[in-house]
């Protein structure tokens, strides 16, 4: 696991993340996160579904807020073999409320506070702040990593139409 610096920044200052890049067309790792019930979710169990995955420092922030609620309006208009799982270090409890307030209900939001499963496993876990990177990850059904987008100002929302762009070319 090895640090990389200059990939993202808040507020224009340089941020650390922690573990190894991937790339396009290697197998997405797995990982397991925590649903808002607390039951931990291997992202093995979505294998055969195309996933989006979506990795936010925390929904309870302006930016967070309006991209998780982008991808929740977009699954409204994709198949029911399209997941969109919403990551990030908030509390379950949290997660679940805010899903609740906000009327977020075709998103899975799930939690990686416990271990840090998916943040260092996807190379975007922030060192100085233990929260994640804003990025998109495409997953075909046979879990090959189609497309990474690491949004480079943690305060940015990400590319929406590249990534809607790269998932008609996996559908």
């Amino acid at each position: 696991m090895k640090d990389r610096t200059g990939i993202v920044t808040m507020r224009g200052n340089p941020l650390t993340l922690v573990g190894d890049e991937l790339e396009v067309g290697q197998p997405a790792p797995d990982f397991t996160a925590l649903d808002n019930n607390l039951l931990p979710i291997p992202f093995s169990s979505f294998r055969g579904k195309i996933c989006i995955l979506s990795s936010v420092p925390s929904l309870d922030t302006p930016v967070c807020d309006m991209e998780t609620r982008r991808f929740n309006e977009e699954a409204s208009r994709l198949g029911p073999d399209i997941a969109i799982l919403t990551i990030s270090m908030d509390l379950p409890f949290a997660q679940k409320r805010w899903c609740a307030a906000s009327g977020v209900d075709k998103v899975q939001t799930l939690s990686d506070h416990r271990d840090a499963s998916f943040g260092i496993s996807y190379g975007i876990l922030i060192k100085e702040l233990r929260l994640l990177a804003r990025a998109v990850f495409l997953v075909d059904r046979k879990g090959t990593l189609r497309y990474i987008q690491i949004v480079k100002e943690l305060t940015s929302e990400p590319d929406y139409e590249a990534v809607l762009n790269a998932l008609k070319t996996i559908t």
